[in-house]
């Protein structure tokens, strides 16, 4: 709350104060709690180390809309999007992607294929290297 710039000045920040209190779903205020007016400018507010109360405000919203086995269609979307953040960071590079997840390349690879992610079926274009390069 501290890093938003509240261009409503201390009205806004008392009225934001009431809905909280009328609509948090614990004693605890997440991020995921605030007000729909403020979602955006609160998303560029926090940092990125706050993700577990992004995820925490959507698990409940989702256990409040009455959804069931939300881990079967979190964990794809959480282990997508770590993969392809890694594989961007390494340029493709699955074996440094895999080291950087803290997998083996061997669980990166079967996990790319589970999530249906092969994209031309092509592998690690460090592997063509490896294979022309003669052995020592």
């Amino acid at each position: 709350l501290e890093r938003l710039e509240w261009p409503g000045n201390v009205r806004q920040l008392e009225n934001t104060a009431r809905w909280l209190t009328v609509m948090a779903s614990t004693k605890q205020i997440h991020v995921g709690d605030l007000p729909p007016d403020l979602e955006g400018i609160s998303a560029a507010a926090h940092s990125d180390d706050q993700w577990e109360g992004t995820l925490r405000a959507w698990t409940r919203r989702r256990l409040q809309q009455g959804d069931h086995d939300i881990l079967d269609s979190a964990m794809p979307a959480f282990e997508r999007i770590l993969i392809e953040c890694a594989l961007e960071h390494t340029g493709g590079r699955r074996q440094e992607a895999a080291r950087l997840l803290g997998w083996g390349r061997n669980t990166l690879t079967r996990k790319i294929k589970d999530l249906g992610m092969e994209e031309d079926g092509s592998d690690d274009p460090s592997e063509d290297d490896e294979a022309n390069t003669p052995a020592s």
